[in-house]
């Protein structure tokens, strides 16, 4: 186990992923085949579980990171800034094994793209989480996402009895009924539609016959729908630059981006779900939540890396003139 913190029972506690980012910068992203010489290359904190964990704690949560290290070099600079941030880590474990590695291609229009091995991660199986089994349920807030075996990700999630934000990014083949549990789900616009080929073809079968190319108009409201009628008491599906949609019992509506000059999109919804989990556990409603988060989530872009990027409570948010809409959600 490493390090130390606050003690046990925090407001959010996070079941996921930890990583070495390996961030390769280049001009534009290579196409299959092609070999391009990078820019610069920096090793860096990552995976979605440590961001997030990372971001809640920023903006003022009490949070518990649970995962996984390996025994290598790499498990040293994985560490740093969750501890830095105020995460609890003592229940993080050393595992055989190299820590999880993910390849980073960031291009100069910031876009990028990923490549993730596990490594330790995979040990974050149903028997890992059972044994902090106690913390998970005594969490006011549960956050996890899809980098870490099926298994720890519905064992957690069965064991939580506070709010369960499930942010199945990577889509991995969780259940319909852990999928049920989540409130909120948490998708972008491509994750929703995996989503729904895999836990209710007929759903994906509807929306590929009809025009859901107009977001605005309907397409990702028609993903969130869908969501919505699997049983699921929330979605957020993220749009990136063009904000979120946000359904519950009380509405759906559109949350609006702010406008910002953007640097490096990596974790950026990792961004958003931390600041979205800490909202939620401070007692903020989900469109609360989802407002402050979309600020976070776009401050996140505007530097360079992922948990370096993210923004504390008395950093200064970006804001947008633009208001939140209602849409129409068919659920």
């Amino acid at each position: 186990m490493h390090g130390s913190a606050e003690a046990a029972g925090a407001g959010v506690v996070v079941v996921g992923s930890i990583n070495v980012d390996q961030v390769v910068t280049v001009d534009r992203l290579p196409l299959p085949g092609e070999t391009l010489i990078g820019t610069s290359m920096t090793l860096l904190p990552g995976g979605k579980g440590a961001n997030q964990a990372v971001a809640a704690a920023r903006r003022g949560a009490a949070t518990t990171m649970i995962g996984a290290v390996g025994d290598d070099v790499h498990a040293s600079a994985a560490l740093p800034l969750l501890v830095e941030s105020g995460v609890d880590v003592e229940r993080v474990a050393t595992a055989e094994g190299p820590t999880g590695l993910a390849v980073v291609s960031v291009g100069s229009d910031s876009e990028n793209t990923i490549v993730v091995v596990p490594g330790a991660n995979a040990s974050v199986d149903e028997e890992a989480v059972a044994r902090h089994a106690e913390v998970v349920s005594r969490a006011a807030v549960v956050v996890l996402q899809g980098e870490i075996p099926v298994s720890g990700i519905e064992r957690a999630a069965r064991l939580a009895t506070g709010r369960l934000v499930l942010n199945l990014a990577p889509v991995v083949a969780v259940s319909a009924e852990v999928v049920r549990l989540a409130d909120p789900l948490v998708l972008n616009e491509h994750e929703g539609r995996l989503l729904l080929e895999l836990v209710a073809p007929e759903a994906a079968e509807r929306l590929a016959g009809r025009d859901t190319s107009d977001a605005s108009a309907g397409g990702d409201a028609a993903v969130v729908g869908e969501l919505r009628a699997l049983g699921v008491a929330s979605v957020v599906l993220t749009r990136g630059a063009a904000g979120a949609l946000v359904s519950d019992a009380s509405g759906s509506w559109s949350v609006p981006s702010p406008r910002v000059r953007a640097v490096d999109s990596s974790g950026a919804g990792d961004a958003f779900v931390g600041a979205l989990s800490a909202a939620l556990a401070g007692g903020s409603s989900l469109l609360e939540a989802a407002q402050e988060a979309v600020r976070v989530g776009a401050y996140s872009v505007t530097t360079a890396g992922t948990q370096p990027s993210y923004p504390g409570v008395d950093d200064e948010l970006p804001s947008t003139d633009e208001q939140v809409t209602p849409i129409e959600v068919q659920s």
